[in-house]
């Protein structure tokens, strides 16, 4: 780069000297003239720090050779100058963006190839060919340019927008990885405490507990599931923390929903395991979980209330809660509400969804 620079450098003030000679009574063409060889140059100057000197002097010797057949030819005889050009932009177009280039190469080509056409059966059709219709040709030069920026842009915006999906789906994929790995430490345990008990439930555990790993595994990749099939899983995960809890605890789950709703999976077992083990597990007496889910059309309230001792501010409460924050977000994007309240004794969450 610094070399370039500097071959920008003297080359702009060796043009500037040579423009000042010849333009000197008009200085807003030295002006002008100097701004576009500052650029012209700065360009060249990046050419080469990405290609090598030999692919730059190729692209640069068109550029010379249509500079002196424009200077030392008449122009109602020169019918080389916009065709070297345009032969060079083609060329700079390959080196800046090769993948574009190649993938609309039989569209570039082939409108190329049409203003060729064009312009040499406008060349030899017109008397006195001057530069205003070299300037009328180079509109329809510049109008395809942009129309061919625009399309790499378009591409560029698409791309970016796969970009963007593909990192959401990225993180929301791993958003749900947590999930199994929360679960298998909860159920693990419940499971473990039954079988050093050597309790007669421990079969029926195993059963249980297989089904929701089935049901976490399987139908937790599925990007919707039926509410139906989510309120079952939710009644198992109640079913199995009855068979081993020792002590009363007062579950209940009222349900008024159209089963025929779908969600995304998984998102209120968090709050219920939230409950049983920071809420039930910690509670000696009158613990008691009640969960209600209904529907209105398209709109889904779940509310779940546990008995509760308010833990110190030292104590984790793991990354339930967080999970189902960034799950909602990139699921329910402006469609969802998530609301906890506590007190010395009972914590209440209010999850509503609004479905599509």
């Amino acid at each position: 780069m610094l070399i370039g620079g500097i071959i920008t450098v003297i080359l702009t003030l060796f043009l500037l000297f040579i423009d000042r000679i010849i333009i000197a009574e008009e200085p807003i063409f030295l002006i002008l003239n100097g701004l576009s060889f500052i650029i012209f140059w700065l360009f060249i100057a990046v050419l080469m720090t990405r290609y090598s000197v030999l692919s730059v002097f190729y692209g640069l010797s068109l550029v010379v050779l249509a500079d002196l057949a424009d200077r030392y030819l008449p122009i109602s005889n020169n019918p080389i100058t916009i065709p070297i050009l345009l032969l060079f932009w083609l060329g700079v177009g390959y080196l800046i963006q090769p993948d574009f280039f190649k993938k609309y190469r039989v569209l570039i080509l082939s409108v190329s190839g049409l203003l060729m056409c064009y312009y040499f059966y406008h060349f030899l059709t017109t008397p006195n060919y001057g530069s205003d219709d070299r300037g009328n040709f180079s509109n329809f030069v510049l109008i395809s340019f942009a129309a061919f920026l625009g399309l790499w842009g378009f591409e560029q915006w698409r791309w970016l927008k796969t970009l963007q999906s593909d990192k959401a789906n990225a993180e929301l994929a791993l958003l749900r990885s947590q999930i199994n790995p929360h679960f298998f430490f909860n159920t693990l345990n419940n499971l473990y405490g039954l079988v050093v008990e050597k309790s007669d439930q421990a079969p029926e555990v195993v059963l249980k507990l297989s089904d929701m790993m089935r049901y976490t595994i399987y139908e937790g990749k599925k990007e919707l599931v039926y509410l139906k099939a989510e309120i079952k899983y939710l009644e198992t995960y109640i079913e199995l923390h009855k068979i081993r809890y020792q002590k009363n605890v007062d579950i209940r789950f009222t349900q008024d929903v159209d089963d025929t709703l779908q969600v995304a999976p998984l998102l209120f077992i968090i709050l219920l395991e939230n409950a049983i083990k920071h809420g039930v597990e910690k509670v000696r007496e009158g613990a008691f979980v009640h969960l209600m889910i209904r529907s209105q059309e398209k709109d889904i309230y779940f509310v779940i209330e546990n008995s509760y001792n308010k833990p110190t501010p030292k104590t984790s409460k793991g990354i339930g809660l967080d999970n189902l924050k960034g799950r909602l977000e990139y699921l329910y994007p402006n469609r969802h509400n998530l609301i906890t309240e506590e007190d010395e004794s009972i914590f209440k969450a209010q999850l509503n969804l609004t479905l599509t």
